[in-house]
């Protein structure tokens, strides 16, 4: 997709009946409307109210307004490099993904995939190339009606349901052949170019990297990618999840992000220098990331479940320590070839929204690189034995994150305080919902 596309000459020839135009919202929930394909037309693109990005993940609003009061529209415009056939419509069905802007033009600064781009623009201005990989871990579950009683995996081709872990097991995976072939499928049609795909620690627990490349597009992937496989799930009498932590004493799921840096010019990563070393960019990325990290956990673990995944000796972080190959740490650097060289983020989980994880991790690395941070000597040992350096609650990670004035400068101040706004708004939605937990322990004893 170099060339320039047409939108409407690509729906003609492709004889698309519908367009499904959409904009990922602050949780990164596909929004936006079906149109007919008669009646869709690049050049008007459609309307939309700013506030859609002010809606939180239960459908209710911040409690915070931050846009104007009379709610007025934002005008979506399609990128033509996101055309996509969706293929488990009967009828040829097509989707693209929208950027919003004001009646004058400049682009809408609380869009999370505005707020990438911003990113990726004070890289571009340094000459500096990011590239990145996720890798998205989700669990299968049995369709759950009935939000008090606990997730189960599902049952199997053989009949039965998983009773223990399968670590990259390939019987285990067989079970959900044909699931898997459909995501297969419905992510060649889209161009989602998945890697690998692995039996995770959990039961029922999948993981699947998506080829390394260009930021905008990975975030573009991730986040239909996540809609694909919640739709293969359907077809299956499934239900696929990405929450952080869906079940107790399971590990939770995550979404690692690898990332590495190429000079504009020459293509070269500039973490690596001609002798084969690391450079001091590699050094002063990885010092970014420890410093702000903390500050930006309302991205990395953006609800209030996605703390219950930070847990001491369940294959995910609690600290920003870094070392090589270290499972342990925040920060990995997995061993690779010198124009490999990358640095793995374990620290999100799979319920984040996936324009932000990599706005938020470029984001760091790029104060890094402009302060020239220096980071700790490289951990050998295990990092579960060391403090717990991440907040613990949603609500700490918004106040780290309203208190940083750098990322404020990055990210853009009206955007953080958007997010924040629906943040808190989803907070005090959770405060109102009374556990079973609670139920179960102080009903009778307190």
């Amino acid at each position: 997709m170099d060339q320039p596309i047409s939108v409407d000459r690509w729906l003609a020839d492709n004889n698309i009946t519908e367009v499904e135009a959409m904009i990922a919202d602050m949780n990164g929930i596909a929004r936006g409307k079906i149109v007919p394909a008669r009646k869709f037309s690049e050049e008007k693109g459609m309307r939309v109210p700013e506030s859609l990005f002010l809606q939180t993940v239960s459908g209710d609003y911040a409690s915070e307004w931050v846009v104007e009061e009379t709610e007025p529209d934002v005008y979506a415009r399609p990128d033509p490099r996101t055309l996509r056939l969706v293929p488990w419509y009967s009828d040829p069905t097509a989707l693209v993904i929208h950027d919003c802007f004001y009646a004058n033009g400049e682009p809408v600064d609380i869009s999370p995939r505005y707020v990438l781009k911003r990113v990726l623009e004070l890289y571009r201005a340094r000459g500096w190339s990011p590239v990145v990989a996720p890798e998205l871990e989700f669990y299968l579950v049995k369709p759950n009606h009935d939000s008090d009683f606990p997730l189960e995996p599902p049952i199997g081709r053989s009949g039965r349901a998983e009773s223990g872990r399968q670590s990259f097991s390939i019987d285990a995976l067989n079970e959900f052949d044909p699931l898997l072939e459909d995501i297969d499928d419905y992510c060649n049609v889209q161009g989602l170019d998945i890697d690998t795909l692995t039996h995770e620690y959990g039961a029922a627990q999948i993981e699947v990297n998506l080829l390394h490349g260009e930021p905008l597009d990975l975030a573009d992937q991730a986040f239909l990618f996540k809609r694909t496989v919640r739709e293969a799930g359907h077809r299956h009498n499934i239900h696929a999840t990405f929450m952080a932590k869906p079940m107790e004493k399971e590990p939770g799921s995550s979404m690692h992000l690898h990332t590495s840096l190429l000079d504009s010019v020459t293509g070269q990563n500039i973490f690596s220098g001609t002798d084969g070393e690391a450079t001091p960019a590699f050094h002063h990325f990885i010092g970014g990331l420890q410093r702000y990290v903390p500050s930006l956990m309302a991205f990395f673990a953006p609800n209030v479940n996605s703390y219950r995944r930070l847990t001491r000796h369940l294959s995910a972080p609690i600290n920003v320590e870094w070392g090589y190959d270290n499972r342990t740490v925040g920060l990995r650097v997995p061993t690779s070839n010198p124009e490999a060289r990358r640095i793995e983020n374990r620290i999100p989980g799979a319920d984040a929204n996936p324009y932000l994880c990599i706005a938020a991790t470029l984001a760091a690395g790029y104060l890094g690189l402009t302060e020239q941070l220096a980071p700790t000597e490289a951990l050998e040992t295990s990092a579960y034995d060391l403090k717990h350096e991440l907040p613990r609650s949603l609500l700490d990670s918004i106040r780290l994150l309203d208190e940083s004035v750098p990322l404020k400068s990055v990210l853009g101040g009206n955007f953080v305080r958007a997010y924040n706004s629906v943040k808190r708004g989803e907070y005090d939605t959770f405060m109102h919902v009374i556990s079973s937990w609670e139920r179960e322990h102080l009903l009778l004893n307190v």
